[in-house]
């Protein structure tokens, strides 16, 4: 990844902010819209997702104490802004309509052009639960390191890699199954 073209001092400094902002948004959308669109799954609700991310993450300048990374912060408040737009999404449907609805608009969504193996593997991983299919996510895809997902999910390596490896028990079941 490239090196920022921002700093800390530039984002809380009132004359400099709105461009190291802009900057921060230019260098962090692809990242954080992957990481926000396997979680929620619609690009529409992605779209929404990494606006408020963003939006949470201006309002919140002044508070960022620089004790973790610009990145790890963001992650931290775009997963949080996922799992409060799922929250918001089960109080309107059941779950498992949720789930079937995620599953049949993949071949519909503009955004997929997998094959019938990524497919498969996107309706696998949605029948996962929300902490596996996460945890998942974030590995798989992300390569993201347990420890760094530790930090962002406040769970325990271990907790993380029991969590990855049932996903992946499941997934496998879940290819077995179509045979």
């Amino acid at each position: 990844m490239a090196k920022p073209k921002f700093s800390i001092d530039q984002l809380r400094n009132p004359e400099t902010r709105y461009v190291a902002f802009g900057e921060l948004v230019r260098l962090y959308t692809p990242q954080l819209y992957a990481q926000i669109r396997r979680i929620v799954q619609y690009h529409e609700d992605a779209d929404d997702v990494l606006q408020n991310t963003f939006l949470k993450a201006w309002q919140n300048l002044d508070n960022f104490r620089g004790d973790c990374l610009v990145s790890t912060w963001l992650y931290r408040i775009a997963l949080n802004e996922s799992l409060s737009h799922l929250e918001r999404c089960r109080r309107t449907e059941s779950l498992d309509d949720a789930d079937n609805a995620a599953v049949r608009s993949l071949e519909s969504d503009p955004y997929f052009d997998g094959d019938e193996t990524e497919r498969l593997l996107q309706e696998a991983i949605a029948t996962l639960p929300e902490k596996q299919r996460i945890v998942f996510n974030l590995k798989y895809f992300e390569e993201m390191k347990y420890e760094s997902m530790s930090e962002l999910l406040g769970t325990s390596v271990g907790a993380l890699k029991a969590s990855y490896h049932l996903a992946v028990k499941k997934i496998e079941q879940y290819f077995n199954s179509l045979d």
